[in-house]
């Protein structure tokens, strides 16, 4: 599994694989994309812990409401391992 943080108020758009956009026809199914129950707090926000099948090497997230956010839409393309979460939890809780 991958792993990756995502702002309060942000939503997953479209996702990549190896062959390039996901293909819901070919997979005969969406991309396992989970929000866990875990959270950090940075800099006021709350970031939410997300999970994601190892397939996937990219995902596109954006803010729910255009309206509240300058930033349209980020492509996150460093997701992390199991490890480098638990590094960021104990640096997080150390901090």
């Amino acid at each position: 599994m991958k792993y990756f943080f995502l702002s309060d108020g942000w939503i997953t758009g479209r996702v990549w694989e190896f062959g390039g956009l996901w293909n819901e026809l070919a997979w005969q199914r969406k991309p396992h994309i989970r929000r866990l129950n875990l959270s950090i707090h940075e800099q006021g926000e709350t970031l939410w812990l997300y999970q994601v099948e190892d397939t996937v090497l990219m995902v596109e997230v954006k803010p729910e409401s255009i309206t509240h956010s300058a930033i349209g839409q980020v492509v996150l393309k460093r997701l992390m391992t199991a490890e480098q979460v638990i590094d960021r939890l104990c640096t997080m809780h150390d901090g």
